[in-house]
């Protein structure tokens, strides 16, 4: 288990490329998922150092706070409702560029000025999300997609 990471500078894809297998490194062996989700949020933080990251997992009707990092969090998030609720309620990744100009955006962190949501699935169905803010505008883009999707993909839900 890798318990310290290298961290880069270079290029969004090169950051990725080289935290990838540091994730799954660290999720090697591991069965825990609140362990594995804390420490790819910490790990994702540490790398990026974004305002907010974490999970929102699935709880009867409403997304409930999970393993994070960054400012507190809301704790329950209605299907639907905010970035994180519409994702869910999608079943798509969604990346705002201005989270002030997304109808029913839910303000978490003042700071927050983007997005990026990705869903978790489980037998096809979504069983929570993926998020993360930055202070700034326009700062998510598809290579965030392709990658944080990736990540999801690397963590088992059984």
């Amino acid at each position: 288990m890798a318990e310290d990471l290298k961290i880069i500078e270079g290029t969004k894809e090169d950051q990725y490329k080289s935290l990838l297998p540091q994730i799954k490194g660290l999720l090697e062996g591991e069965t825990d998922i609140v362990a594995n989700l804390a420490n790819v949020a910490a790990a994702l933080k540490e790398q990026f150092k974004w305002l907010w990251i974490g999970f929102y997992l699935v709880k009867n009707t409403e997304l409930v706070v999970g393993p994070f990092q960054g400012p507190v969090a809301c704790t329950r998030i209605k299907k639907g409702r905010g970035v994180c609720g519409t994702s869910w309620a999608e079943a798509k990744t969604i990346i705002v560029e201005n989270v002030e100009k997304f109808p029913g955006h839910i303000a978490c962190s003042s700071l927050s000025r983007s997005e990026i949501v990705v869903p978790i699935f489980k037998n096809n169905e979504v069983i929570g999300v993926l998020d993360a803010d930055s202070e700034l505008l326009n700062h998510f883009n598809e290579t965030d997609k392709k990658y944080l999707e990736a990540i999801i993909n690397e963590i088992s839900f059984d």
